[in-house]
């Protein structure tokens, strides 16, 4: 079972610590809900995490199998990363964008002459699971926010990852679409013992779904906390 740890981890943004000493364990099957205010480092925690950003001090690594350890440039291909940006391809199907989350396995061939079968039906289910399947063929500019979320949402979902980092994945869902998304998140936690990260807001999906609550601390970025969220009885 994957174990994420990150031992004494800092980062420093323009003269700035936004976060300092971060010593957390998480083991699979959790789901961690990233807190604090507009600025406080949220994003830039998730890009330490996913190796698009160093860290100014301290390592991440990763335990794959007992004694086994990778740092974020070898974990990257197991990583599945939902940016705040969404990073869509705009002219294109619904469908095709989820596909192209697999694209570095196809190759070019595969993209010009027609995905798998097998890989088709799997992504339409993925959409079908968000409640998009009837845009599945319909250019992703003709889509709203909130749908190109959820396929932006689909794409990593059908990279299949061992880890996901979530930039607040439901920021422009509503209250229905992102419990639906939490809830397929915290499936795939339980279920298929999958590391999530999402930065969240609301109180509610923290609640209902999180495992742990990282709070990070915009006065004091040795501040950090790290709690176990008990489920409401």
């Amino acid at each position: 079972m994957t174990i994420l740890r990150t031992n004494k981890l800092g980062l420093i943004r323009n003269q700035k610590w936004l976060f300092q000493n971060l010593n957390i364990e998480i083991p699979g099957g959790s789901l961690v809900a990233i807190l604090g205010p507009s600025g406080v480092g949220k994003s830039s925690l998730l890009s330490c995490l996913s190796g698009s950003e160093a860290p100014s001090e301290g390592k991440i690594e990763f335990e794959i199998n007992k004694g086994e350890t990778k740092n974020t440039q070898s974990i990257r291909p197991e990583l599945g990363i939902i940016f705040q940006n969404l990073r869509l391809t705009e002219h294109v199907t619904v469908l095709e964008n989820v596909l192209y989350g697999k694209i570095a396995y196809y190759g070019l061939k595969e993209a010009i002459l027609g995905f798998p079968k097998s890989d088709q039906e799997e992504a339409y289910q993925i959409l079908s699971d968000l409640g998009i399947a009837k845009l599945a063929y319909k250019w992703t500019s003709q889509t709203s926010g909130g749908e190109q979320q959820r396929t932006a949402i689909a794409r990593t979902l059908f990279q299949s990852p061992k880890i996901i980092l979530a930039d607040e994945p439901v920021s422009n869902l509503d209250t229905y679409y992102a419990g639906r998304v939490m809830g397929l998140f915290r499936n795939l936690a339980t279920l298929k013992k999958k590391i999530i990260f999402c930065a969240l807001h609301d109180p509610q999906l923290i609640s209902r779904f999180a495992d742990y609550a990282l709070s990070l601390n915009p006065e004091h970025p040795e501040g950090w906390n790290l709690r176990k969220v008990e489920p409401k009885t």
